[in-house]
């Protein structure tokens, strides 16, 4: 994986985020195992509770494409598309990851550029999640 193409991926498509509302972009750039990378970004609505996350977009375009193997994932973000912070996913967008992805070997990269970031695993930040593999139990 060349981590710093995929947060690059990332970086490049912030300026798709729609937030007019919280001024809070957020882009991410979601690696298949094929190495196919499908992008997504915040998207807010008036009415808020519409509106969906990047890392979301990116995983939901990926799984209509049929896709199910997942290897990474990159985020950045911030206020009026500034990146000023490492921008880690909200918690329903860890539980998405969590349907499709293994925790432990599954990458999330928060990023502030290509060279400056952070690397964690699935596990490492929905540590005791709860996913399909518990409904077989």
């Amino acid at each position: 994986m060349d981590r710093k193409k995929l947060i690059q991926a990332a970086i490049d498509g912030l300026p798709r985020s729609y937030a007019p509302y919280s001024h809070f972009h957020v882009s991410a750039a979601l690696l298949c195992g094929d190495g196919t990378v499908f992008t997504g970004n915040n998207i807010e609505n008036a009415s808020y509770t519409p509106s969906v996350c990047a890392e979301r977009c990116a995983f939901f375009k990926a799984v209509s494409e049929g896709r199910r193997d997942f290897a990474a994932i990159a985020i950045c973000g911030g206020p009026d598309g500034v990146i000023k912070d490492y921008c880690t996913p909200c918690g329903v967008c860890r539980q998405v990851m969590r349907e499709f992805c293994n925790p432990s070997t599954f990458r999330i990269l928060v990023a502030k550029s290509a060279e400056d970031y952070r690397e964690y695993t699935l596990e490492q930040l929905l540590p005791d999640s709860f996913g399909p593999d518990d409904l077989e139990k």
